[in-house]
């Protein structure tokens, strides 16, 4: 009788254990963070799986990752290089933001502004489902962690636009981060802006934490934002002062990079406090 309990203790010991192993294991599993798709010393190519056009110059392209769970890898704020070939056949390498996170996983997506003599733009025209592009990365210099400042100002020009919406998702989109995000985004005119319908479905759904104001060179007749070029007075109006826990991110055209950098020196936001993508 000793014998069998015995035994019984040892069985059930082991199968103690056993559980404890396989429950560790299943908790390792679970909680190792997906290794990123990407590779930042070589290109990898990604399949179009959706093309849908948004205006008549501007599209959201959507890429498959290798498995429906799959994430891209991309930091918050950075960027990857894409390879293409222009009119001519020659090959051309540009910088896009996507506009989505790794919480999106599966794929990611891309919304570009064709130009007309832009060469990767032709590249991205000339796409159709099926295809594939050539993607490196991740790029960049900015790095995120949620709580390093208290407040981001955001002044953004054109299609500028996409670090800021990956930068400002991803702060939304975790409830223990309590930045709070002030927007100004310039364009020449309405059908210009992009991601008009997402940006303001975040003002709507965050309004204690995000703020989004639109300017527009050339206004239609009803309208209630900002006219002309972005001032000083619309940088002090609708962003944070200058103060401790505070940055400017910045990302436009080249011209309006440089003025807003002056703006910026001139209402008394150090070099610390600005940050241009």
């Amino acid at each position: 009788m000793e014998f069998l309990q015995g035994n019984s203790v040892e069985i059930l010991a082991v199968a103690a254990a056993v559980v404890a192993v396989g429950a560790g294991a299943a908790y390792l599993y679970l909680s190792k963070k997906p290794t990123g798709c990407l590779d930042p010393e070589n290109f990898r190519d990604f399949k179009l799986v959706d093309k849908k056009q948004l205006s008549h110059n501007v599209a959201k392209f959507r890429f498959a990752l290798p498995t429906p769970t799959a994430v891209l890898g991309l930091p918050i704020g950075q960027h990857i290089s894409c390879r293409g070939k222009d009119s001519v056949g020659e090959e051309v390498i540009k910088p896009y933001t996507p506009t989505t996170l790794d919480s999106d996983v599966g794929y990611f997506e891309l919304v570009i502004k064709m130009y007309p003599q832009g060469r990767m733009s032709h590249h991205f025209r000339e796409m159709h489902v099926g295809d594939y592009l050539s993607v490196k990365g991740p790029k960049g210099r900015f790095k995120y962690q949620p709580g390093q400042v208290r407040a981001f100002g955001m002044i953004a020009g054109g299609s500028g636009i996409t670090p800021m919406f990956q930068v400002t998702r991803a702060i939304l989109e975790n409830l223990k981060d309590n930045t709070k995000i002030h927007l100004i985004y310039a364009n020449v005119t309405y059908e210009d802006i992009l991601l008009k319908e997402e940006l303001d479905g975040l003002a709507l759904n965050y309004p204690n934490r995000f703020k989004v104001y639109f300017v527009l060179n050339q206004p239609p007749e009803l309208w209630n934002g900002g006219v002309g070029f972005v001032s000083k007075e619309m940088i002090k109006n609708h962003c944070p002062p200058p103060a401790s826990g505070i940055q400017i991110l910045r990302c436009g055209p080249p011209p309006m990079n440089k003025a807003m950098a002056a703006h910026l020196d001139e209402l008394g936001y150090t070099k610390e406090m600005q940050f241009q993508f």
